[in-house]
Formats: structure tokens, C-alpha cells, sequence
């Protein structure tokens, strides 16, 4: 994890990190299914997945894989000094592999734009999915946030 010591160390890199690998099992698989309700059967039944699937077992939801992402982001940018984050949404989001059952994933966090905002900065991060052992990401996705550090209090 990157610990920065305020928005202005942040904001001095480009390369912010790299989370640890997080297991994509199909207890997760099954357990996002039961939270969003999309229990296609290339998600949730391992059986059929490994018989009729193309990819012989089952595989995560992308959006799944997108929700990973923010953990990456929450493992990887660690700034002291912010107090709070607005989630702005996402510009873009690719999904470029499929994450079969029983993968390894991990993000790679950059930062790409940034701007300094009275009491904070917005930021757009790109965070790169990688599966272990694979040449092609997960998934490649643009997120948009604003942080905010306190502001100090005026005199009276």
C-alpha cells in the first residue's frame, strides 16, 4: 500500500501502486450473484459452466470485477491528511478477459489527470485489473473522485 502524507504528495506521482492479489472463488462469484441478482448460469453453476461454457468453469460478473477495483483503490492510495472521497462514476471501463473461477487478481493504480479543488483535488485514476498469469487485464478502468482534506477553521 502507498501511504502519502497529504494531496500535494499524491499528487507528485503518477504510478501510485499495486494492491495485493485478491482470490475470485466461486463463493464470491455466488455471493455477488445473491447482491445484484443476476444468477446467469456462467456466474453460478459450475456444472453447466464446465460442460456447455466456453471457458470450462464458471466466471466472475464483470461488475464484480469492476467492484474489485475500488478495493484495489482503497488498498493502493492511502493520503493522511483526506477526511472524506466523492465517488464522481467511471469514463471508461473495458473488460478485456474474462475472470474464470478460482483466479487471482490485482490492480495497478495510476493516476491520470488531477485538479486542485478549493479543499481538495479531483482525481482520475485508471486502475488495471491483472489476472495471474495472464498478458491481457481483467479489466482497465478510468474512475473519477474527488478527496477533500479539512480546511482550517477562520478566525473569528
Amino acid at each position: 500500500m502507498a501511504r502519502f502524507s497529504g494531496l500535494d504528495d499524491l499528487l507528485g506521482h503518477v504510478e501510485l501502486g499495486t494492491s495485493a492479489w485478491h482470490l475470485v472463488d466461486q463463493p464470491r462469484i455466488t455471493a455477488f450473484a445473491e447482491v445484484t441478482g443476476d444468477h446467469q448460469w456462467i456466474h453460478v453453476d459450475p456444472e453447466r459452466a464446465r460442460t456447455d461454457g466456453p471457458f470450462g468453469t464458471t466466471i466472475a460478473h464483470g461488475a464484480l470485477t469492476l467492484s474489485l477495483c475500488m478495493t484495489f483503490l482503497t488498498e493502493v492510495v492511502q493520503v493522511d491528511t483526506v477526511t472524506f472521497v466523492v465517488n464522481g462514476g467511471f469514463d471508461r471501463v473495458r473488460f478485456h478477459t474474462p475472470v474464470r473461477c478460482g483466479s487471482r487478481l490485482r490492480g495497478k493504480v495510476r493516476l491520470l489527470e488531477s485538479r486542485r479543488l478549493t479543499g481538495g483535488a479531483r482525481l482520475i485514476l485508471r486502475t488495471t485489473a491483472e489476472i495471474e498469469g495472464e498478458k491481457r487485464p481483467a479489466c482497465v478502468a478510468d474512475q473519477i473522485l474527488a478527496l477533500y482534506e479539512p480546511t482550517a477553521p477562520t478566525e473569528a
